[in-house]
């Protein structure tokens, strides 16, 4: 598979075919068996855990909500530092779930 960059793909087929064992080698959960995953032209065994996780978002079949807040819920996974209020707001908006949050009572 190649995705160029700025791409937004989706991993969609039959259960069983490999979406998800792509997406556990994509973030290392485990390495391949054989051959090699690259991204931007570069092994990824050599790129920091950290510093790759950091940068792949994996939409779950399953959602989780927690017993927190809509916005803790919508900033949940951004661990490097506080989300502001606008950033919730966009991020709610670019999800069109925001006019339904704001119908909602407090």
């Amino acid at each position: 598979m190649s995705v160029r960059p700025g791409q937004t793909i989706a991993l969609v087929g039959p259960s069983g075919c490999g979406k998800t064992t792509c997406i556990q080698l994509l973030e290392r959960f485990f390495d391949p068996s054989s051959g090699v995953v690259m991204l931007d032209g570069r092994d990824i065994s050599s790129v920091p855990l950290d510093s790759l996780r950091s940068q792949l978002g994996v939409v779950s079949q399953e959602p989780v909500l927690f017993n927190r807040t809509i916005a803790d819920n919508i900033a949940y996974g951004c661990n490097m530092r506080d989300v502001h209020m606008s950033e919730i707001v966009k991020a709610a908006k670019q999800a069109n779930i925001h006019t339904f949050i704001a119908s909602l009572p407090m």
